[in-house]
């Protein structure tokens, strides 16, 4: 994916090298010359010098044709005039930091697609968000032990058609995740499932687990069936 993040400090510099790793190609934007220096030198990112909140400078990292942005300031008002600009150039997945709650309302209304709180921010969660936008982490329970996630079953998904206890037997299932809830949008059905429910394309899955097993059950939930004609 291209992914445009606005902000050079730590947790854009972290979030960076995490996805320079996965193989994507990123752009980071910051107003420190240095900072963009140190970026190229240190992780091999181009680095736009630069306001995030000015569309010359955007369009200066190809924002238009960006997959994801991450506003990754410090600063709630920059990470909104970005986010703005970048629903205005049409890129499909935003994502920003929110440091004060109070913003909240604006973020939404603006489009953004994902927020992540300071009380939440950790590199794992945002390479999360960038990466797997059918997960979403609802809440933490236990002190930080495990979260609450949603996963969306998507289209072709090897297991759609399967029931929940044959998913949860499966071998690449992680032992201490749970399924607790199933909602499914064509019906409006909400069902806390029993292990004989058939799971379908569509369904959306809630699920307790830590964040160390998230990315494995994500791939159980929604990788594609093989196609057998290959």
């Amino acid at each position: 994916m291209y992914i445009v993040i606005a902000g050079g400090g730590l947790i854009g510099t972290d979030l960076t090298r995490e996805l320079l790793d996965n193989r994507h190609d990123v752009i980071v934007i910051d107003r420190d010359k240095e900072v963009c220096d140190w970026l190229y030198s240190n992780t091999g990112a181009i680095a736009v010098h630069g306001a995030m909140t000015r569309m010359a400078v955007l369009r200066e990292a190809r924002m238009e044709k960006a997959d994801v942005a991450v506003a990754a300031t410090g600063n709630d008002a920059d990470n909104l005039t970005f986010a703005i600009l970048a629903k205005s150039l049409g890129v499909p997945l935003i994502i920003a930091r929110m440091r004060d709650p109070e913003y909240e309302k604006a973020y939404r209304a603006v489009g953004v697609d994902r927020i992540v709180r300071v009380t939440d921010l950790m590199v794992n969660h945002l390479i999360m968000e960038v990466e797997r936008p059918d997960v979403r982490r609802l809440t933490t329970i236990a002190g930080g032990r495990a979260d609450v996630f949603l996963v969306d079953i998507p289209e072709g998904a090897a297991v759609a058609g399967r029931q929940i206890r044959e998913i949860a037997q499966d071998s690449s299932f992680p032992s201490e995740c749970v399924i607790i809830a199933a909602y499914r949008p064509t019906t409006d059905e909400f069902a806390i499932p029993r292990g004989d429910r058939v799971v379908s394309e569509g369904d959306q899955l809630f699920l307790i687990a830590s964040a160390a097993d998230i990315t494995s059950v994500t791939e159980v939930l929604t990788s594609q069936t093989v196609d057998r004609g290959q």
